[in-house]
This record gives C-alpha cells, sequence and structure tokens, in this order.
C-alpha cells in the first residue's frame, strides 16, 4: 500500500483531482508572496521553486500544493465553490511552507527538493524571519477574507499551527532523551503532521459553510491521513530513492531521528542492536548493521500496516461524513496516492 510494498505507486502518475486546482492555487500564492515584505520575497520564491538564488524565474511550481488541493476539494465535498476556499487553501500553504523552512534550520539540513535550503543559502537570521513573515501573513489573509468563515477559518489554523509548533517540540525532547515509545512518537507526528492535514480538509468545509458534523469528518479525515503521509516519509527517510526523495539514502538515520520505524525497532529483540549501531558516527559499516537491525525487527513491514490502518479509517470516516460523492471520490484518490508515493 506504501512505498515501502508497493513500489508501482512510487512511479505512478499523480491523480488528477491532485492537480485540477493547481493553477488557480498558484496564481493565488504568487499573488500573497507579492504582498510579503520586499525582502522575504527573492527567498520565498527561491523556496518554492519559481525562482532561482539569483532571482532568475525558473519553469517551474510552488511543489504538489497537495494541502492546498485537499482544502479546495473539501470545500467541493460540502457543496461550495473551490474559489470560495481559496484564502484557506493559500493561508495553509504559507504556514506549511514557513514550517519547512524553520525546520531546516532546526535540523540543520542544507537541501530540500534537491536544492540548497533557505537558511544555508541566505543565513539563519534571514531564514527566521522568512519564516514569520509566513506565518503571519497566513493569519492576516484570513482574518482579512470576507466570507462568512472567514474568523473561525484563522481560529482553525491557529490551533493547528499551534499543534505543528507543540509536535516539534516534543520531537526535539524524544531526540534529546532517546525515548523509544511508539505511542509517544504517533502523538508527536498526530501534532506535528496530522494537525495541518486536518486543519486542510476542516479549512474547506468551514469556508464552505459546512455544518459541524461535516467539518468533524473531513477534519478526521485529514488527521489519519496525515498519519499515513508521515509513516510514508519516514519509511522513505531510510529506504527511499534519493533521486525521488531528493536526500541521501538513509538521510534519517543519519541525523539521529527518532521516527517510527527506528522506535519501532529499538522496542523490539533487535534494540540493543540497532542502538549500539546508532551510538557513534554513522560510518558505512554502522550504517549497514542499522539497516539490517532495522530489516530484521520488521520496521518496515510494521511502518507499512500502520500506514494502511490509518489510511482505512480515513476513507471510513470519509464515506460516511454526508459529502458529495465526486469530490469524496477525488479526496479518496488522493489519499491513496499519497500512501504509495515514492517521494
Amino acid at each position: 500500500m506504501s512505498a515501502a510494498c508497493n513500489q508501482s505507486g512510487a512511479s505512478g502518475a499523480e491523480p488528477e483531482a491532485l492537480l485540477r486546482h493547481r493553477a488557480l492555487i498558484e496564481s493565488a500564492l504568487r499573488a500573497e508572496v507579492d504582498r510579503l515584505p520586499p525582502g522575504c520575497v527573492p527567498a520565498v520564491a527561491y523556496h518554492l521553486g519559481w525562482r532561482d538564488a539569483d532571482g532568475r524565474e525558473l519553469h517551474g511550481h510552488g511543489g504538489k500544493v497537495i494541502r492546498p488541493a485537499m482544502t479546495l476539494l473539501a470545500a467541493e465535498a460540502v457543496g461550495a465553490a473551490p474559489e470560495t476556499a481559496l484564502p484557506g487553501a493559500v493561508a495553509l500553504e504559507l504556514v506549511h511552507n514557513f514550517s519547512l523552512i524553520h525546520d531546516d534550520i532546526m535540523d540543520g539540513d542544507t537541501q530540500r527538493r534537491h536544492r540548497t535550503t533557505v537558511w544555508a543559502q541566505w543565513g539563519v537570521a534571514h531564514a527566521v524571519i522568512v519564516g514569520d513573515a509566513l506565518h503571519a501573513h497566513a493569519q492576516r489573509l484570513l482574518l482579512e477574507d470576507e466570507h462568512a468563515g472567514g474568523t473561525a477559518a484563522a481560529a482553525e489554523m491557529a490551533r493547528a499551527t499551534a499543534l505543528m509548533i507543540e509536535g516539534q517540540l516534543e520531537d526535539m525532547s524524544l531526540a534529546e532523551s532517546g525515548e523509544a515509545v511508539v505511542d509517544r512518537t504517533v502523538t508527536m507526528e498526530a501534532h506535528k503532521t496530522g494537525a495541518l492535514f486536518a486543519c486542510a480538509c476542516a479549512l474547506g468545509a468551514l469556508l464552505g459553510g459546512a455544518g459541524e458534523t461535516q467539518i468533524a469528518a473531513l477534519r478526521a479525515f485529514g488527521l489519519d491521513l496525515g498519519l499515513c503521509f508521515q509513516a510514508v516519509d519516514d519509511v522513505l527517510g531510510i529506504w527511499g530513492d534519493p533521486a525521488m526523495t531528493g536526500k541521501p539514502a538513509a538521510s534519517d538515520l543519519r541525523e539521529g531521528k527518532m521516527s517510527l520505524p527506528v522506535v519501532y525497532a529499538l522496542g523490539s529483540p533487535e534494540g540493543d542492536r540497532l542502538s549500539e549501531a546508532l551510538a557513534g558516527d554513522l560510518d558505512e559499516k554502522a550504517s549497514a548493521a542499522a539497516m539490517a537491525a532495522l530489516d530484521a525487527a520488521g520496521s518496515r513491514e510494521w511502518c507499512d500496516a500502520f500506514a494502511r490502518r490509518h489510511l482505512e479509517r480515513a476513507l471510513e470516516v470519509l464515506a460516511g461524513g454526508d459529502l458529495r460523492p465526486g469530490p469524496t471520490a477525488d479526496l479518496t484518490a488522493i489519499a491513496r496516492f499519497l500512501v504509495e508515493r515514492g517521494f
């Protein structure tokens, strides 16, 4: 079901539902980036893949904009026009990219999407300010929205952002303590990743004028999908193809991340073997020993099963959410694609 067990999905084309509103989203996103403080615009345009480090225009787009696409489809699922939820879609994408820019600083990552990260290119101080500007502008965008649900949407996004920040703190705490508890790691990932996926879907419903039952169903769908997405990310961070992920092989191991495969293996009979391999510098020999311990523990298979369970839960709540059939099918297609991806 995931990239770890379905390689056809890893190389498959993106579903049409993920592409349908991309031009609309990018146009609105570019307009909002242009409203940022002028000193922030070059780094943001670079981070989004629109320009190179010297400001030259590139023939690309701002990533796969998964969360904004889900926001617009969620609005359609409750019977609203996708444009109704466009402010929410753009605001959430700004928050997501604020988190990526700051995460790269905290993790010391110098590469993202096969390019130098913002902090590595412009310095830490500038990257912090750029991330802060994205965050502030996202909130302003929703509070200025004239639709009836703008204020509620801003509150929804503020709550999700707070949970995401809490998740980052939990991630740092787990890494520092070396504590390997699967339940705590899942909670951290629900906060750090699941919260924004849940928010993406809830924003579409809120701005689309939905009732609480539909909002709750779409929020729950997004949360479980976020857990699927992160589990696949954790697998790709160890076993992913660098040509597709944009990161070196076994990058999460080398960075000492307490991701789900690692935490699961540390709690297994292979835990001591893995701990020993990870104790010092992860040279070629230690990396091979760590990979062998993960494989012997069945970490990859366990994460695949975890992703499958949460995908099934997500699709079950989506099907019972009293939503329009067409957009529900689109959200289902995106969910399956995200679990089968190889990037």
